[in-house]
Formats: C-alpha cells, sequence, structure tokens
C-alpha cells in the first residue's frame, strides 16, 4: 500500500521531466485545447453551448463544463449528458451501465457512444450486444462532446435509438499538467499530459495510472494503465490528426449481493458470495482524422483499427446450477475492429435558398474470437460455447439542410444500411452459419424560429440497432443441443418522434423542453450468462425532458435537468406490460463557482428514479438519490488543490438492481427469487495536487 504514492510520484517526475517546459502559445476560440488542470478558457465554453441547435434535446458540452464535474469514475463524466444515468454494478473494470429515456441500456444496447470518429459499442460481444467500455477515458484531454437524443440524425446509425454522444480529444493543450490524487479505499491516481511543437504540428502525450482497493470485503485491487499520444497540425475543422491510445486493467469484483442475506447478516453490503469475480482488458487502437472545409463545403475522413480483450468472470447465481462448484463462468472476447468513415459536404442554392447537402459513408469490420466458459475460482473446466465471427456493416447517408426563410429550416435525411456476418460454432456446427439483413432509414427535422431567441422543432425518423450475429444463425441451445431455438432478425426497427423548444430569451439562461416517443418493434436481448438470445416484446416509451443551465456570470453556473418517461409493452400478456429495469424519473442539479484563479467549488445533485424490476409491477427498485461535492483553490502559480467528496449524505441505497433466482449454501435445490443490489459507495473523499506549466 505504501509503495502506491512513490510509485505514482516517480511516473509524474518522469513525465514532467520529458515534457516540454514551455507551454506552447494560446490559440484561438473553437481549435479545441482541453481545459486541463486549472481551467483555462481556450475553447469558450459559453459560445459553443450556446450554438444552434437541430433539436430541443441536441446539446454540445465544452470540455471545461465537463471537467468541472467531481466524477467517481470516468464514465460519470458522461452524466452530463441530460437525463442519462451511468452507474456500475461490478468491479470498476467493466463497462458502466447506462440508463436513457426510460430505457436501461444495459452497457450500450441502444446508446451509440464514439470518441474521435471511433465507435466504443462493441457488436456480438461476449459480456453484451453493444458494449461500450469507457474506463480508458481520460477527462481531463476532453474538448467536447456533443449529445443527440433520438433517431432523426442520418449520421447517426446503430445503436443510435436512445441517443449518440460523440466525445473529442483536444488536438492541443494549451498548459501541460501533471497530477495526483489519493483518497478513500487506496484510490491513488497520478496523470501526466502535455503538448510541444513536432514540424509543422504538435505532438500531445499523456500517461495516468490509477489504483483502487473500494470498500469491499473483497478488495477490487484495481490496475490501470492509460496511454495517449497525438500528432496534429490544423485544427479540427482544417487539419490532420494521427492518435495512438492504449490501455490494460485488471480488477477483482463485487457483483451484485442477495437482499436475503445483507437482510439476515450473513453477508455484508460490502460482502461477495463468490470472492473470485473479476476481469482483464486491454484496448489499443490508432485513428486519424484529415478535415477540409471553405465556402463551398467541407470534408471529413476518418478511419481507425482497434484491437482489444476482455475477460469477465461472474457468479450471479452461486450455487443453483452447480451446488459443488458454483455458477460462476468466463466471458471472454478478443477483436479486431476497422473502419472507415467519410462525407462530403456541399454548400448550393436550391430554389435560391441556401441549402447544405451532405453525401457519408461509414464501413466497419469486425473479427471476433468470443466464447463462454464455466469456471471455478476463474479456473475453466468446460466449453459452453466458443465462436469465431466475422461481420460487416456499410451504410450511406445523405442529407439536405435548407433555409426556406429566415425562421425556417428543413433538414431531410435517409440512411441505407447493410450488415452481413458470419458465425463459426466450433462447439456446435447447427450454430455455425452466415446472415445478413439491410434497412433503409428515412429521417426529418424541422426548426421554427428564432423568434426573441427561442426557436421551436419537430423531428422524426426510424432508426435499428444489430443484434448478436450469434443469436441470428442459432438453431439449438449451445448448452443443450436437443432443445431448438429460434433465430432472431440481425437488425431491429426503431421509430422515434419529437416536438420542442429552446429560448435563449433570458440573458444567460438556456431552457429547452422535449416531448418524445420511441418505439420498438422487439427488445431484443442476447443473454451472454447462457450463450442463448431471446425475443422480448415490442415496446413504447413516452416522455418529456426539461433541460436548463444559467450563467449569471463568468464565475457561477448553475444547472437543472428533469426526464420523466412511461414505458410500456405494447403487446398483452398475462406477465404484465412494464418493461423491467425501465426507470419513470431522472433527475440532475448543479452550482459550480470559480474563476481561473481563488477558490473554486461544485456540488451536483442526481437521482434514478424507481424501476419495476419483474414485468407484472410485483417488485421495484427505489430512488437511487447521491449528492457530490466539490472545494478547491488555484494559485497563480498554476498549482492547483482540490477535494472532491462522493456521496456527501452517505446514502445508503443501490447502484442496480435486479429479481431472479439464486441459490446460497443451505438453500433449496430450486433456489430462492429475491432481490439482488449492488450498493451505492459509501462517503469518499479523494484530494488531487496539480501543477499546470
Amino acid at each position: 500500500m505504501h509503495t502506491r504514492p512513490l510509485a505514482l510520484l516517480g511516473l509524474l517526475a518522469l513525465a514532467a521531466g520529458a515534457a516540454r517546459a514551455q507551454s506552447p502559445e494560446p490559440f484561438g476560440p473553437g481549435t479545441g485545447a482541453s481545459t486541463a488542470l486549472p481551467a483555462v478558457t481556450v475553447i469558450a465554453p459559453r459560445a459553443l453551448e450556446a450554438e444552434p441547435t437541430d433539436a430541443a434535446s441536441e446539446k454540445r458540452i465544452s470540455g471545461e463544463t465537463l471537467n468541472t464535474r467531481p466524477i467517481e469514475r470516468p464514465g460519470e463524466v458522461l452524466e452530463a449528458a441530460p437525463g442519462l444515468i451511468v452507474t456500475q454494478h461490478s468491479g470498476e473494470g467493466k463497462a458502466n451501465q447506462y440508463f436513457l429515456r426510460g430505457m436501461n441500456l444495459d452497457h450500450g444496447t441502444d446508446l451509440a457512444l464514439w470518441l474521435d470518429g471511433m465507435p466504443l459499442n462493441m457488436r456480438t460481444h461476449g459480456h453484451g450486444q453493444g458494449y461500450a467500455d469507457v474506463n480508458f477515458l481520460i477527462p481531463e484531454l476532453l474538448q467536447r462532446m456533443t449529445v443527440k437524443k433520438g433517431p432523426y440524425w442520418a449520421e447517426e446509425g446503430d445503436f443510435a435509438s436512445a441517443g449518440t454522444l460523440r466525445l473529442a480529444y483536444a488536438d492541443r493543450l494549451e498548459r501541460n499538467v501533471v497530477l495526483a490524487t489519493g483518497g478513500s479505499f487506496g484510490y491513488w491516481r497520478g496523470l501526466a499530459a502535455g503538448s510541444f511543437a513536432a514540424g509543422a504540428g504538435f505532438i500531445t502525450a499523456a500517461a495516468e495510472t490509477v489504483f483502487y482497493d473500494g470498500p469491499w470485503q473483497a478488495s477490487d485491487a484495481l490496475r490501470k494503465f492509460n496511454g495517449f499520444l497525438r500528432y496534429s497540425e490544423g485544427t479540427p475543422d482544417n487539419g490532420l490528426s494521427i492518435t495512438a491510445l492504449a490501455y490494460t486493467n485488471s480488477w477483482h469484483a463485487t457483483d451484485q449481493v442477495p437482499n436475503r442475506a445483507v437482510f439476515d447478516g450473513s453477508l455484508s453490503r460490502w460482502g461477495a458470495v463468490d470472492q473470485t469475480d473479476g476481469g482483464d482488458t486491454q484496448r489499443y487502437s490508432l485513428s486519424m482524422r484529415w478535415s477540409r472545409s471553405g465556402d463551398k463545403g467541407a470534408s471529413l475522413v476518418e478511419a481507425y483499427a482497434i484491437y482489444s480483450t476482455l475477460n469477465l468472470y461472474n457468479n450471479f447465481t452461486y450455487y443453483l446450477d452447480d451446488p459443488d462448484l458454483g455458477d460462476q463462468f468466463q466471458q471472454s472476447d478478443k477483436r479486431k475492429v476497422f473502419g472507415l468513415n467519410a462525407s462530403q459536404s456541399f454548400n448550393h442554392g436550391l430554389a435560391g435558398f441556401r441549402s447544405e447537402t451532405t453525401l457519408g459513408t461509414q464501413v466497419r469490420y469486425d473479427d471476433i474470437g468470443v466464447g463462454l466458459f464455466p469456471t471455478f475460482q476463474r479456473t475453466a473446466y468446460g466449453t459452453t460455447r466458443y465462436d469465431q465471427v466475422s461481420e460487416t456493416s456499410v451504410g450511406l447517408y445523405a442529407r439536405n439542410a435548407t433555409q426556406w426563410t429566415d425562421w425556417l429550416r428543413v433538414t431531410l435525411g435517409v440512411r441505407g444500411d447493410l450488415f452481413m456476418a458470419s458465425v463459426d460454432s466450433t462447439t456446435q456446427s447447427l450454430n455455425s452459419g452466415t446472415t445478413s439483413a439491410f434497412l433503409a432509414s428515412p429521417k426529418a427535422g424541422v426548426v421554427f424560429g428564432p423568434f426573441e431567441r427561442t426557436e421551436f422543432y419537430l423531428n422524426g425518423g426510424f432508426g435499428y440497432h444489430s443484434n448478436d450475429a450469434r443469436g441470428a444463425t442459432i438453431t439449438v441451445n449451445p448448452a443443450d443441443p436437443t432443445q431448438p431455438v429460434a433465430a432472431v432478425p440481425l437488425l431491429v426497427q426503431s421509430k422515434g418522434a419529437e416536438i420542442g423548444m429552446r429560448s435563449q430569451a433570458l440573458k444567460g439562461y438556456d431552457t429547452s423542453l422535449a416531448l418524445f416517443l420511441l418505439d420498438f418493434n422487439s427488445e431484443l436481448l442476447f443473454v451472454g450468462d447462457a450463450g442463448t438470445t431471446i425475443a422480448s416484446r415490442p415496446s413504447r416509451r413516452v416522455g418529456v425532458e426539461w433541460t436548463n443551465s444559467y450563467r449569471p456570470a463568468a464565475w457561477a453556473s448553475f444547472d437543472l435537468d428533469l426526464a420523466f418517461t412511461r414505458a410500456r409493452f405494447t403487446d398483452w400478456s398475462p406477465d404484465g406490460d412494464l418493461i423491467p429495469g425501465a426507470p419513470d424519473f431522472v433527475g440532475s442539479a448543479g452550482m459550480t463557482l470559480g474563476g481561473d484563479t481563488g477558490w473554486f467549488g461544485a456540488l451536483r445533485l442526481r437521482s434514478l428514479g424507481p424501476r419495476p424490476l419483474v414485468s407484472d409491477g410485483s417488485v421495484w427498485s427505489t430512488f437511487t438519490t447521491t449528492l457530490n461535492g466539490r472545494v478547491g483553490y488555484i494559485f497563480e502559480s498554476g498549482i492547483k488543490l482540490n477535494l472532491d467528496a462522493y456521496n456527501l449524505l452517505n446514502t445508503q441505497a443501490s447502484q442496480i438492481d435486479y429479481f431472479y433466482t439464486s441459490r446460497l449454501p443451505g438453500e433449496p435445490a430450486g433456489g430462492v427469487a429475491d432481490r439482488h443490489f449492488h450498493p451505492l459507495e459509501p462517503l469518499a473523499l479523494r484530494l488531487t495536487l496539480a501543477k499546470a506549466f
């Protein structure tokens, strides 16, 4: 334990010695410096966040705004998207769980996540379709995040039905930074980042390491190492960048625990039935971006190559299936992903009116090895299934935006997506095969205004998510080949519509209101725990979102976001029409105070509403509400000291709840149906010392 701070200080000293002592000259607004520590206004957050939008729910958030939030884990930076909750039900190396627009999105089933043109959602994944791990994010490097909700956007394809978050790292940092953080439950973090001139451009580099034990009786023993290297020329609109990322992580995990064992005192809230759960992962990527823009239009080309692996060890049912060895299993995923995004926009006249037409393509290929194995204390003793999968998608889209009058703007778009997949099941040849599917998705949007700095919006369109390719070729249960299993479609269509308004009529105040509808033909789910796919029922979600931000002065900002959703299955069933895990309320509020130097602080309140855990509504989760805070001081010398506090009220609540059958030693062979929960961590403090130069 005592060697960790020394190791971090050694890393920081090494990185600081290698960094250029003289920071590069500041550059103009819009070029995208990170607001590393301490914060320096370079990206003009108020100007960025006040830009016109094409829907009431669209939002742009600067890196500076993102980094004012006290976050306990990297994924929580995404909660700047109104109505989004990011939580965790396992060890800190596993992908987060997301909630948005009345959907329990698991690890990313219908929330598309992108970083610098690279997709983060993984298709045909060992732990669940759309698995999107953002634990490798370095928040201090973020330049901006663009939030788009609903299937109304021609440039957004797979997994984008509930929404899309597009993240961008800064090409250059205005100031170099080194920082060290220490805190409760064995938390240690070190970061060094900086930029320096190189030929016609700049090189920006960062290195991060994190150790964390957590409050659990079986330590998380997190060991995370992260690296970033980018060469860039010009600006994001007219320039070139080449980026390499490297990330490794290993951890133990305390998964959800049975309520009955905590209630009778036989298991602590921080305990684990199987203390060998956990995992390891790695991710390496190389990407590039080339862009040109001018009066006649803009060109953009992005290409990427990703290599990633994941091994997860989970035991959710304990001794239900195997009373002797237990029910632990390993999910493995090893893949290579290659892709290309290209678009060309043209500025032209249409019947005498200003118009812009964009044509684009998105091509992606995944080469995947994915397996499911029974294990005892992380040692495999069999194979439930193992598959080699190749999956290719080609998306083409066209979008036209025309300004018909000074108060009417219309956007029309369409995209077509072709998916092709081949599955080679080495454990059960009957589940091998090829499959393909095509979907056309029209989109439309209308903007009325501005009228007194107020705009009104109508949006609608079709979207989709892909299903696990193994579910589209499956014929028998891999665990019991005598049981036939029906295949499911490779692509699942969604439909959505939204009506809303956004007003900036009052100085410093930005408010939007959106009423939305989202339908799915069926909610398809690949059950990674069992190696099979089930098709759920058709569903509808109707909701309203109210988003507010107020900046009365450059040193003060306040925000309030509320979202209410009614989520229901739309067919009749004796089981009921409630959608398990679908929240009916998400809310957040916060304030940030402080300038470039001197005292600063922040408070953030977030609340996840109750969710039905079974369709008939007989079992529900409760509210999960937390309060986080930050206070600190920035010295003229560039030194910054801040204290973050998480779960300030020390609330005893759940990060996630499920209701299913499990068996503890001595219980009946059929197990016990019970609520299982992953507790919210108790009050924790973290102190950060940073130096910018």
